[in-house]
């Protein structure tokens, strides 16, 4: 392996696994050089990154569904990992269903050159990609496993023994009855990186409830801190929670696979919901703990800065972030009254938060007599400030959305061109590149399992069982 990845220290094996791994490894190697068919994917003209993928090598088994789980294994990908998803043959991760939108399946003399008759008349047959699975799903082949089965269970511990890191959201307790809890894959394979994404974590009374982004947004006080003073609470727009959980548990797992590196030794990474949400709580968790001050709802205004809010301008809101006294001057300045910079109410932002019920206003009846135009023109490049964008003006019309190349473009088997959002780091001169679009269900059964050493006839074997589903 290159030196720029992480190392791995594997436990040592038997004549019989090195012998299966050599299998493995050389049917792999047969698979790249004779697929049917392969799926480009489409180049950006953006540049890519300046150090190679760091996780080329890494093999990571994905055993999640909905979104914490495969945002976390998706930025993995991203880094280089092959991200093996397991599916249930009926119907996939259930986002697969979560539609509208969709994207419009192509005609099949568009479908990839090489593709069996029998599996474009399967890809007719299932339901539109959704936008929502094709958001946080790249970069990953799809394996379809009915665990119920016992030729399923043959086929996942042969994966585990050649995978590095094995993610799972099921409840505490649940996979351990197919064989597949922590100690079970750790009997399989000793240095296993085992991450467990559940809502509330593996002990504790709420255990076993099962978590939901919005249930623990209520449960754990984001909700109660989000909307208006003056209205109920609310939710955010996205799943925020999820995609907090998502990142922490990635970052666990490239902590632990240095730590391995270094030790020789796996690790199961025990990641909740609820504790990557209180964890985010930041400065309002830290108000209470500290000062016993409790959060509330300010809608876009800031509990402890004052002018940090969105005011309305003639025709179109606009955002202020006056985090400072400098910064307030400048504001106040720009707007023809700089008598409010000195003003004892207002000159320091204690004076100010002491005081929003009166400033607010104030600022609130000058916005009103200009445009957004004129305010911007004003304030842009002097303090923090922005317009209110909807998403088609995010994406189709922000300068910087389109100098820093936010959306990547792919080729998809099923449905064409398809775009997706970039990654969203840059290392050195650009972008990890992205490996393949978002999977068809089950495309690439056929192919993992050669790569394990299964022949085509154990394939159907398997396929007949009701072990493996219907795919590629």
């Amino acid at each position: 392996m290159a030196s720029w990845s992480i190392p791995l220290r594997r436990s040592a094996l038997t004549a019989r696994q090195s012998s299966r791994c050599l299998v493995a490894s050389s049917s792999r190697l047969q698979l790249e050089q004779r697929r049917s068919y392969s799926i480009p994917v489409s180049s950006s003209p953006f540049p890519v990154a300046s150090i190679p993928p760091p996780l080329k090598g890494i093999r990571v088994l994905d055993l999640t569904r909905i979104l914490a789980g495969p945002y976390c294994t998706m930025l993995l990908s991203d880094l280089g990992a092959d991200v093996i998803k397991v599916e249930d043959p009926q119907g996939g991760d259930g986002t697969r269903s979560w539609l509208p939108p969709a994207a419009p399946t192509l005609d099949p003399q568009h479908f990839p050159k090489g593709l069996a008759q029998e599996e474009a008349q399967r890809w007719l047959e299932l339901p539109p990609e959704s936008a929502y699975f094709l958001s946080v799903n790249r970069g990953k082949r799809s394996l379809t496993l009915d665990l119920r089965q016992r030729g399923a269970q043959d086929i996942i511990q042969r994966l585990i023994r050649e995978s590095d890191v094995v993610v799972e959201n099921y409840l505490p307790g649940k996979l351990a009855k197919f064989g597949l809890g922590y100690e079970q894959v750790k009997a399989i394979k000793p240095d296993i990186i085992y991450a467990s994404l559940t809502g509330y974590g593996q002990s504790g009374p709420y255990s076993t409830s099962p978590g939901y982004d919005v249930i623990i947004a209520a449960d754990a006080g984001l909700m109660h801190i989000t909307g208006e003073a003056d209205r109920p609470p609310v939710k955010i727009g996205v799943a925020m929670t999820d995609l907090t959980t998502g990142l922490y548990i990635h970052g666990a797992i490239m902590a632990a696979l240095i730590g391995r590196s270094q030790t020789g030794k796996g690790v199961h990474i025990d990641a909740s919901l609820f504790e990557s949400q209180i964890a985010s709580l930041a400065n309002v968790a830290s108000s209470f703990l500290v000062a016993g001050t409790e959060g509330g709802r300010h809608g876009s205004a800031h509990p402890s800065i004052v002018p940090y809010k969105v005011f309305e301008t003639k025709d179109s809101p606009i955002m202020i972030g006056g985090g400072n006294d400098r910064q307030y001057k400048t504001l106040v300045e720009a707007m023809g009254r700089p008598e409010l910079a000195t003003d004892p109410l207002f000159r320091t932002n204690s004076d100010r938060v002491k005081n929003r019920q009166a400033l607010e206003p104030l600022l609130q009846s000058i916005f009103d007599e200009q445009p957004i135009d004129y305010w911007m023109q004003r304030l842009e490049g002097k303090l923090p400030v922005a317009p209110i964008r909807n998403i088609r003006q995010t994406f189709e019309e922000h300068p910087q959305s389109k100098a820093r190349g936010v959306v990547t473009e792919l080729d998809h088997p099923r449905i064409g061109k398809v775009k997706v959002t970039s990654p969203a780091v840059h290392y050195g001169e650009g972008r990890m590149p992205i490996s393949r679009p978002p999977p068809v269900l089950g495309q690439h059964s056929s192919e993992v399992l050669q790569e394990l050493g299964y022949s085509g006839e154990e394939v159907k074997e398997f396929r007949a069982a009701g072990a493996v589903g219907a795919g590629a």
